[in-house]
């Protein structure tokens, strides 16, 4: 008989032994499509928070004053917040209570004094700067410390979008300041008691314009999405799950003596072993296209974001079937090494979720600490993530991914070579 012939009729026992897995079919196309939906779901509002969603604030406004009326309007245009405004009468214990229970994630007080306490920074700010130019000769006096402007939160909120809270009220505080003490100054240069609106509203916004620029490959702007990001990593994860069915079948014949009846047959083991890495890397191609046309038709259609391809559609495919032939060896390493198949499963799936810890799938690679960022090379999910994303958000070439391809092609070595170690010393071949 042929070799081919040898091969596929190898390759029809493997695919046979493994539509009857139902458990490893199970876990290795129904639960990563349940945890890509889920967490892109999750994740899903937070990045519609950052990029387009405003945030509900709730605003007991006690000042009576033009200056608190300005601030109100700021807020309310500023396009950062949704105001929901409280009655004057409202305690701010019950508007603390108010966010405890959710109605609004933020709350902002406006004292009582604040438009007294604006114009008179104003005329304070306003005097000196006169005086310093000799323009007024007035006596002027220093004003108060102003009393503060309260802003409630809710806990959940992480400090990195406290912080870009506090920006967004900070700049509003400081234009309605800057209003006042610009009004100040022109009226006592010019003796004049307005400003016209439209030169009033060149100080303010006279500023240096921001040029935003993407630096992805092809130089496009892309707003990052959930599906972006959880796709390409949860097909990973798919793919390098295969170590519960791979790594059970081999364990499986290896203890019911198939492969010492294979040399007694005109076929060698070298030929199984290469029978069950087309298996399973042709099973995580199908992963890849069930989990790929998932987010590309199915999600939008559930209020989510499509997934957007990568131009280099050959790059692509090499990326899915290195990152396959990757997963495979691995659960032929840990296949060989088991002596059952409870040993194969537990350790299989514990080192997974640990690589996938480490390699920026459940935490990203940016957020770990310093000592995490040398640990992540070890995992073989990491580098086949960061070849996705190359393409996916980056927008990359071949070209800009060989970098990253060059690792995982050298874990698939070292991960052949550790079986074939194995499978000597335990007198496979």
């Amino acid at each position: 008989m042929s070799i081919i012939y040898k091969l596929w009729a190898t390759i029809k026992k493997d695919w046979r032994i493994l539509t009857r897995d139902k458990v490893g079919l199970t876990l290795m196309f129904v639960m990563p499509i349940i945890l890509a939906i889920v967490i892109t779901t999750v994740q899903n509002s937070t990045f519609d928070l950052v990029n387009n969603k405003q945030i509900p604030l709730l605003l007991l406004n006690k000042d009576t004053g033009p200056a608190g009326k300005e601030l109100e309007s700021a807020l309310q245009n500023g396009g950062m917040f949704i105001l929901k405004k409280v009655s004057k009468n409202t305690s701010e214990t019950s508007l603390k209570q108010s966010v405890q229970e959710k109605d609004a994630l933020l709350a902002v007080v406006i004292p009582a004094n604040y438009s007294t306490e604006v114009m008179l920074k104003a005329e304070s700010v306003a005097g000196r700067a006169l005086q310093a130019i000799a323009i007024d000769d007035t006596a002027t006096t220093d004003a108060a410390v102003s009393t503060p402007v309260a802003l409630y939160y809710h806990p959940i909120l992480q400090s990195s979008f406290r912080q870009g809270i506090d920006g967004a009220l900070n700049s509003v505080l400081q234009i309605v300041q800057s209003k006042y003490i610009v009004r100040q100054l022109y009226g006592a240069i010019n003796d004049s008691s307005s400003i016209p609106d439209n030169l009033e509203q060149e100080i303010l916004t006279n500023q240096t314009p921001i040029q935003q620029q993407a630096v992805s490959r092809e130089g496009d702007f892309v707003i990052v999405n959930a599906t972006q990001h959880n796709i390409p990593a949860w097909t990973v994860f798919a793919m390098f799950f295969i170590v519960i069915s791979l790594g059970a079948s081999i364990v499986r014949e290896k203890n019911s003596g198939s492969f010492m009846r294979l040399k007694t047959m005109p076929t060698s083991l070298t030929l199984a072993f290469i029978s069950k890495q087309i298996t399973y890397v042709s099973i995580t191609i199908v992963q890849a296209m069930v989990i790929f046309s998932i987010g590309k038709w199915i999600f939008p259609h559930i209020g989510l974001p499509g997934l957007d391809f990568p131009s280099d559609k050959l790059s692509l495919l090499l990326v899915v079937m290195l990152c396959g032939w990757c997963a495979a060896s691995f659960a032929i390493m840990i296949g060989v090494f088991a002596k059952t198949q409870e040993q194969s499963n537990g350790i299989g799936a514990v080192v997974i979720v640990l690589f996938a810890a480490i390699g920026g799938l459940l935490v990203p690679a940016f957020a770990m600490p310093g000592s995490m960022q040398t640990i992540m090379r070890i995992s073989p999910l990491h580098w086949c993530l960061e070849a996705f994303y190359g393409l996916f958000l980056e927008g990359g070439q071949f070209k800009d991914i060989i970098k990253v391809l060059l690792p995982t092609i050298t874990m698939i070595i070292l991960f052949q070579l550790i079986a074939l170690f194995g499978m000597k010393r335990k007198r496979m071949i």
